[in-house]
């Protein structure tokens, strides 16, 4: 389900976006001696060819700031081959092969610049500058340009002479976008004029997201303006819950997400399953490095690089892995390989993934404050997994989207539970909806008006800091006993016709100094008739933090407990599953020709070090039992891209299946 967003006339979607792309990093210091040395153009386009890619993200500024084509402008990198013109002959070799080729320029990260005019450099309120202190050395530390100085100019000539010399180019990529308050002399003066007060924390962050916007709808029309067309503009580094207000400025949407450079395995697919709801289309970004960006000798298993990259497709994404040029001007034969292995694959799955849209019947409102990487343990993921490992097929959504197309919304733990959104959500349930609200102060927001919905009778609030769930037989849990809920929990009743999950046990006494029992929390001891979680004809009420204290805890009795609730709401899913929790469940649908995918990922990513989650081979499945809701019996089904027949039963509105699979990635086709 897609949700419509209207689209200026000049801002059209892109289509005919890359699914086999490679970004290729070439941040290269002046030190550096022989830049673009032993570059060749014809074995440059041939590799690319040879590893089944059809778009590369080429450079023409890095954050050093020095340009990397024929240029009379003085950031021309110093040691780059007299007379070569790197990123034309790159393009050029592109072109011959009918390779997509975005362009790449550094914005706010520019040591040139910094160096060359130190007032353009962003300060901090006590004056520091921002970024790179001037004898650090850490990596991913730059110094950072204020994009209220006239650095924004210098800039818009960089820019314009790039698209002057390369004509018309496919795409223009913008890099480390993010708003950036400062309390420079530009910046001051800036706040000034637009009536915000230097002094007040929230007017500095309220004008950097007003300079943002200035200079993407600057750089935009500039770029058009030669291009001779609204050439795609993309901004890296930006949040993606700013996508409500910043959709208008653009034609695609990348989702960067390394997962062993930061971004961990969660990032992903949370952030698809909200940006792919404004209409326009989504590449995924990985990378080839073991770590993160610049990892020169570091190659990551080719099972993660095929997982990451059947992610992208499974939620309806085209690929783009992240690579680096040598600063000789020459790839990395290995980390080639390892692309064109995976991107075979991709290739292979293409037919079955290109115009596929995904499937979704739950919409999670999400919270539009937050932080571009969400902490750990926070609600955000823990929907993520909880619905993952339940196998519901879910979107995030803008609290202002349109609902009409779900089954149920759910208002997570950390989303306010505004006068604006409990109308909406009013409206969505006459209208055949149901509604799920977890944590004591959304329940307390929602008031009486959701009483009705939740049938929740009375909500009393938590007396005990820890609290034991007893369950019935209804939630189907590994253990017959009271399962610790660390947190604490309101105490919900059940209306007349309501029904109550998760019966609450009190402890014989919370630990204090005083008195305690154990290491740890006391045991159970005072049942109570009242519950954790209650069901009515309408929806359900989760009287704690549920996602967040999953995502915390891990308790695996709470997936058991939204599970039950969920089977009450939606007892007919789309998918239903007895594969391991680690299988990942998606359904996409093609309308030409007309056919349901159903993408199966079986990877198990590892903690082997301190900082990172790994996948080095896939997770077989052993009689894996899926099925699928569909409307009428299918004419047939494959396994692809094997391009095997493939067997299945249809009972009851459902086709059903088993498989078992080392591939690590199967598609289930339905066609009619």
């Amino acid at each position: 389900m897609l949700v419509t967003i209207v689209i200026l006339p000049s801002m059209k979607p892109l289509t005919n976006l890359p699914n086999r792309q490679i970004h290729l990093d070439f941040h290269t210091g002046p030190a550096i001696p022989d830049v673009g040395a032993d570059f060749d153009p014809d074995v440059f386009g041939d590799m690319l060819v040879d590893a089944h890619v059809n778009s590369v993200t080429l450079f023409a500024k890095c954050h050093h700031g020095h340009l990397y084509y024929n240029t009379k402008r003085p950031e021309r990198h110093p040691s780059l081959k007299p007379g070569l013109d790197l990123l034309g002959e790159q393009l050029e070799a592109c072109r011959k092969r009918g390779i997509r080729a975005p362009i790449y320029i550094s914005m706010q990260c520019d040591e040139y610049a910094a160096n060359l005019r130190p007032d353009w450099i962003c300060l901090n309120p006590d004056g520091t500058r921002v970024g790179r202190k001037p004898l650090a050395n850490d990596a991913f530390q730059w110094q950072i340009l204020d994009m209220s100085s006239p650095y924004a100019d210098f800039l818009a000539e960089q820019i314009e002479e790039v698209v002057r010399l390369y004509k018309p180019v496919d795409e223009i990529f913008l890099d480390m976008c993010w708003d950036q308050p400062s309390v420079s002399n530009w910046a001051k003066a800036g706040m000034l004029r637009a009536g915000l007060d230097p002094l007040i924390e929230a007017d500095r962050t309220q004008y950097a997201r007003q300079v943002v916007h200035g200079y993407m709808d600057r750089y935009n029309k500039l770029i058009a303006r030669i291009n001779g067309s609204a050439a795609p503009v993309w901004y890296n580094s930006r949040p993606k819950i700013n996508l409500p207000e910043e959709v208008k400025y653009l034609q695609h949407i990348e989702i960067e997400a390394l997962p062993t450079g930061g971004w961990g395995y969660t990032y992903f697919p949370l952030n698809v399953r909200f940006a792919r709801t404004f209409g326009l289309p989504c590449i995924g970004m990985t990378a080839r490095f073991h770590k993160s960006w610049s990892d020169f000798g570091g190659i990551k298993p080719h099972a993660a690089l095929k997982y990451e990259c059947a992610q992208m497709l499974a939620h309806g994404t085209g690929c783009s892995v992240g690579d680096q040029l040598h600063p000789r001007g020459t790839f990395d034969k290995a980390a080639m390989k390892l692309i064109g292995d995976v991107y075979a694959h991709v290739q292979a799955c293409e037919p079955f993934c290109i115009d596929a849209k995904p499937v979704t019947e739950i919409a999670v409102i999400r919270n539009l404050q937050g932080e571009y990487h969400p902490k750990p343990g926070s609600a955000v993921e823990g929907v993520v997994r909880l619905l993952q490992q339940t196998f519901h097929q879910f979107d995030f959504v803008a609290p202002q989207a349109d609902l009409a197309n779900y089954r149920l919304a759910i208002v997570p733990d950390d989303m306010p539970l505004t006068p604006d959104l409990l109308k909406r959500l009013s409206a969505f349930v006459k209208r055949g909806g149901k509604v799920i609200l977890t944590g004591a102060a959304t329940i307390a927001a929602a008031g009486k008006l959701a009483k009705p919905w939740t049938g929740v009778a009375t909500s009393q609030p938590p007396k005990n800091q820890v609290v034991f769930l007893s369950y019935n037989a209804d939630v189907a849990t590994a253990q017959d006993t009271e399962q610790v809920l660390y947190e604490p929990t309101n105490k919900l009743t059940p209306a007349a016709g309501a029904s109550g999950f998760g019966r609450i046990v009190e402890p014989y006494f919370d630990r204090t100094w005083e008195h305690f029992s154990g290491h740890n929390q006391t045991a159970a001891r005072y049942p109570t008739r009242t519950f954790a979680a209650v069901v009515g004809k309408h929806g359900a009420a989760f009287g704690f933090d549920l996602f967040r204290q999953y995502a915390t805890h891990g308790n695996q009795h709470l997936r058991a407990l939204l599970s039950a609730v969920l089977g009450e709401l939606l007892p007919d899913p789309l998918i239903c599953s007895s594969a391991p929790t680690h299988t990942e469940i998606s359904v996409t649908r093609q309308s030409k020709p007309n056919r349901t995918i159903v993408h199966v990922l079986s990877y198990a990513p590892q903690r082997r070090t301190p900082t990172l989650d790994l996948v080095e081979e896939p997770t077989p499945l052993v009689d894996a039992e899926i099925c699928l809701r569909l409307p009428q019996k299918p004419a047939k089904a494959t396994l692809q891209p094997a391009g095997k027949p493939f067997a299945f039963t249809y009972t009851d509105g459902y086709a059903s299946f088993t498989l078992t699979s080392t591939a690590g990635h199967d598609m289930v086709v339905f066609e009619k």
